[in-house]
């Protein structure tokens, strides 16, 4: 695994959700906050996001946005103002047919994509904390190919009733999360864009994060990232905010508390794959940490609470 792949895995649950919206005329619509992350694909036509607190942002055609926290938000074919915006029709509640978008002649069609990935954000890693509360990827000829890709594959399976769909959607969705990521770490600011582009810190977390298991010492991780182990610290730490084997720790334990969540295996393979020697250590480090023991963290997380159905 890289740094990416685990931020994402480790609050990432379920299945990502979405609906295809088709409107024309005249419209306003709102989303409310969500404890996950939103994101819109803009396959045809334009319209503009409008999301709690913060400025208006145009979209087009081809273009992506992406919500990581979950912010509340209007989507509307025109800047609405406040009086419109306070009318706007629930998206959920229109979507099911409960209440009608309230339309008239005016703008052309739109054609976009509009859903959620769930997240558990009790242990979110720094990169996924760190992004901004809108992260719009505009639609530009020679950028971010791979997203580009990915938003024409899924323009394809959404506009025809192809076998293997409901395998294949979830799935590009799923690499639409990281692309937009990715697009947004190319920009280079911020903190963990720098991170990951610094090629003596970027070296270490790569080591970690691909071995987790493994005996690591600062002088085998610097070793690893071919410096001294004063230049790795001193790199690392003013980098990431936290010396090599404290973000270890925490990030052994937070891998740990992921596999409580999603599978059924027993502690001393949690511990084993975590990098601890045993049960009982992985525990003890566990409920310093968390301050529950790893059974109780498992019961909880699991348990009949966890189990969210979409609208829709």
């Amino acid at each position: 695994m890289d740094v990416v792949s685990d931020a994402v895995s480790a609050v990432r649950i379920g299945r990502p959700f979405s609906n295809r919206m088709q409107v024309s005329g005249s419209w306003c619509t709102r989303l409310a906050p969500y404890d996950g992350a939103g994101f819109h694909v803009v396959l045809e036509g334009s319209c503009w996001l409008l999301p709690d607190g913060g400025a208006p942002v145009s979209l087009g055609t081809g273009d992506v946005v992406l919500l990581p926290h979950g912010t509340g938000h209007v989507i509307a074919d025109t800047p609405a103002d406040a009086a419109t915006v306070a009318q706007a029709v629930s998206f959920e509640r229109w979507f099911a047919g409960h209440e009608p978008l309230r339309t008239r002649a005016g703008s052309g069609n739109v054609d976009m994509l509009c859903g959620k990935y769930r997240l558990d954000r009790s242990r979110v890693h720094p990169l996924m904390a760190e992004l901004p509360k809108v992260v719009h990827l505009p639609n530009r000829v020679g950028a971010h190919a791979e997203l580009r890709a990915a938003v024409d594959l899924l323009g394809h399976e959404l506009g025809a009733q192809r076998p293997g769909a409901c395998i294949a959607v979830p799935s590009l969705l799923d690499l639409l999360l990281v692309y937009m990521i990715r697009a947004w770490a190319a920009r280079g600011s911020g903190t963990w864009p720098a991170v990951l582009g610094d090629p003596v810190v970027a070296a270490a977390l790569r080591a970690l994060h691909s071995d987790l298991a493994a005996p690591w010492t600062n002088d085998r991780l610097a070793a690893e990232a071919g410096v001294s182990r004063a230049t790795l610290a001193r790199r690392f730490t003013t980098l990431v905010g936290r010396p090599p084997m404290t973000y270890l720790t925490w990030w052994r334990l937070t891998f740990a508390a992921k596999l409580l969540r999603d599978t059924l295996d027993p502690l001393a393979t949690i511990a084993r794959r975590a990098g601890y020697g045993t049960p009982y250590a992985l525990s003890h480090a566990f409920s310093r940490e968390f301050g529950t023991t790893p059974g109780q963290y498992r019961a909880s997380a699991t348990g009949p609470s966890t189990s969210t159905r979409e609208p829709g």
